[in-house]
């Protein structure tokens, strides 16, 4: 047990893997900060001594459910996966943070308010995919684009965001595709929770991944050589955070 109580507290690659929590959280917080941030005339140390000290709040509040709540490190196990995702839920709602369908919501209105043409925002949309690491499984992408080249054929000229007319028969050929490929807005709820599931997944595959390097990094210590090395599972990050 030496081994396994001393791998989380001394190493620093399981701690990088404890951190990514925080991380992600600061993230959201600071997103959260810039949508929430109240268009006063606050000076500008004021206005960033708020920012932080609501930062600084919402941290606590993560940390303090992150203390109470048990975390199994076991990937492979659905019902592990669920718990996590649970618990990260449960830090968001108290925390009052983003989820991260709201992130990329938040962010894309964020990069798209300004974008004038269909063109543009769609391969605006398609930036932001990439970069939140998400897949386009169904090839909706592609399918997009064929409308909108199809509605630009036909008008003759640019699809404008501005024009009415134009963007009612883009909508109505996404619709058509959405019908296609089973894509139903009632379904989006679902499609929400599993992206959280497969997030919290990767999450917990990541922190397994820390903490089996820090083990195999401490087991060549002199002093822990004769100890058999610990599941991954027993540990519990209630300790350590």
């Amino acid at each position: 047990m030496a081994l396994a109580s001393r791998v989380l507290s001394r190493s620093k690659q399981l701690y990088a893997g404890q951190i990514v929590l925080q991380k992600d959280y600061v993230g959201q917080v600071r997103s959260f900060a810039k949508e929430a941030a109240p268009a006063t005339d606050l000076k500008g140390d004021q206005m960033l001594k708020n920012i932080f000290l609501d930062v600084k709040n919402k941290f606590e509040t993560a940390m303090s459910v992150l203390r109470k709540e048990k975390i199994v490190i076991a990937p492979e196990d659905p019902a592990a996966v669920t718990q996590y995702a649970n618990v990260m839920k449960t830090v968001r709602e108290k925390a009052q943070l983003f989820s991260e369908s709201q992130r990329i919501q938040f962010t894309i209105q964020q990069k798209t308010q300004d974008i004038p043409d269909a063109r543009t925002y769609l391969l605006t949309l398609k930036e932001i995919r990439i970069k939140r690491g998400l897949t386009d499984e169904l090839g909706a992408e592609a399918l997009m684009m064929d409308a909108l080249e199809k509605i630009e054929k036909d008008i003759k000229k640019p699809l404008m965001r501005n024009d009415k007319k134009g963007m009612a028969l883009l909508v109505a050929e996404f619709d058509k595709i959405n019908k296609t490929l089973g894509i139903r807005k009632e379904d989006l709820p679902k499609y929400e929770e599993q992206l959280e599931l497969n997030i919290a997944k990767a999450q917990l595959e990541e922190l397994k991944k820390d903490a089996l390097e820090a083990m195999e990094t401490q087991k060549k210590r002199e002093e822990f050589k004769d100890e058999p090395m610990v599941d991954v599972k027993s540990l519990d990050i209630r300790n350590f955070v």
